[in-house]
């Protein structure tokens, strides 16, 4: 595969460096069909389904059509080659850069939940579900966050699994788990009560005494059904268990290359939004003329793109290090807690130049600026980020 300059005119006002310009040719393609399909197919659909605050189950017709899924994993999806893990950042920031809502049902389906069983899971057990996650004929969740937890969850996990010959029985409850209202398969993680270690868990749609609740009243990603989910004696037979999850590092190999891809949704966040208000500047005219050829617009504008153009370098960084297996925790928590950052920043100074208008969900920069907070939060916070970063550059843990 080839890499050549893309034309000025096919090059995205937020990619000032034409970082696209890093894929090949034949990735490229790909991702140009994600940015088609977002533009043609999907925007439509968005704001309204935030205002309600409602998941158009459309949308998983349409993924399933664009052949997209499963792109990461060598052997599943239309892609037959597993693709480069800046191709799949790409495609993350390419999703939020037109809604953070429908990027996050896809990346909980395709990188949580398929990477759990990729990863975690042995040979049979990927051919068993992978195919049909791949093809979306099965729709996947990831149930980690508790009620009663957040960032202590590696060694403040309620809930339970107890081992009764070939049958795990689950007791507990997750909260803001994404998908988990109409998902096929939910990857459930629990506390082993025998050996105290972290398990995974594949709990089909169905199984008794799993009982998954829509979260009403959000101001961001509106379009997610998160679920509040109730675990009463749930029965998952052994074969059901991720045979290659035998304690939190296990699970935490899964959380570091996830984290990276919410780094990639925040750029893509940043990116509309910077997109958003440059067009914006463009037409909106105060005392005569656009308002863009003010000094001070101009600066909230070359702001936000430093903002965007840093950030694009470092995760394009942090992919090549992906692909050559080299990557840590700190370079994915770094990315997490810096870019997010960044991405506060710019949705808020975005907003402003939009002046009033920047409280109407016509102008579409009002949803990025609520879902923006949705993506610092999750994935672990700045703070939490901030603190294995710190523990890696000085040998000091200042976790309590």
């Amino acid at each position: 595969m080839t890499t050549t300059m893309q034309p000025l005119e096919d090059q995205l006002a937020a990619d000032f460096y034409a970082y696209e310009t890093l894929l090949p040719d034949e990735e490229r393609k790909i991702l140009l069909k994600a940015r088609t399909l977002m533009r043609d197919e999907i925007k439509p659909l968005v704001n309204d389904n935030w205002a309600k605050g409602e998941f158009p189950r459309e949308l998983v017709g349409i993924f399933r059509d664009s052949g997209l899924a499963g792109l990461p994993y060598e052997g599943y999806g239309e892609h037959r080659p597993a693709v480069s893990n800046l191709l799949s950042g790409m495609l993350a920031m390419e999703l939020s850069r037109t809604d953070a809502s429908v990027a996050t049902f896809f990346g909980v389906h395709n990188g949580l939940a398929m990477y759990s069983v990729h990863s975690g899971g042995d040979q049979e057990q990927r051919d068993r579900w992978l195919p049909q996650m791949a093809a979306m004929d099965k729709i996947g969740a990831f149930a980690m966050t508790e009620p009663l937890g957040g960032s202590d969850v590696a060694g403040g996990m309620r809930t339970t699994a107890k081992r009764e010959g070939d049958t795990w029985i689950l007791n507990g409850a997750k909260k803001w788990i994404g998908n988990a209202t109409f998902a096929d398969y939910v990857v459930v993680w629990a506390r082993d009560v025998d050996d105290n270690h972290v398990k995974g868990f594949v709990v089909e749609k169905g199984t008794p005494g799993f009982d998954p609740a829509k979260i009403e009243g959000k101001i961001a990603f509106r379009i997610v059904e998160n679920a509040e989910i109730t675990l009463t004696d749930v029965r998952v037979p052994e074969a059901n268990r991720l045979q290659n999850i035998n304690s939190f590092r296990d699970v935490a190999e899964i959380l570091r290359a996830t984290r990276s891809g919410v780094a990639w949704q925040a750029l893509g966040v940043m990116a509309g939004a910077y997109e958003l208000a440059l067009d914006y500047a463009r037409e909106r005219r105060q005392f005569g003329r656009p308002i863009g050829g003010f000094q001070l617009v101009q600066d909230l504008l070359v702001k936000s793109l430093g903002n965007i153009t840093a950030s694009w370098g470092l995760l394009a960084q942090l992919a090549r290090l992906q692909d050559a297996g080299v990557f840590r925790d700190e370079h994915s928590a770094l990315a997490k807690a810096f870019v997010t950052a960044r991405m506060r920043e710019v949705v808020a100074w975005s907003r402003e130049i939009f002046g009033g208008n920047g409280i109407l969900l016509d102008h579409d920069i009002a949803r990025f600026f609520a879902d923006a907070e949705a993506i610092y939060s999750f994935e672990g916070t700045r703070e939490m980020n901030t603190l294995i970063v710190g523990k890696a550059i000085t040998g000091q843990s200042a976790f309590v």
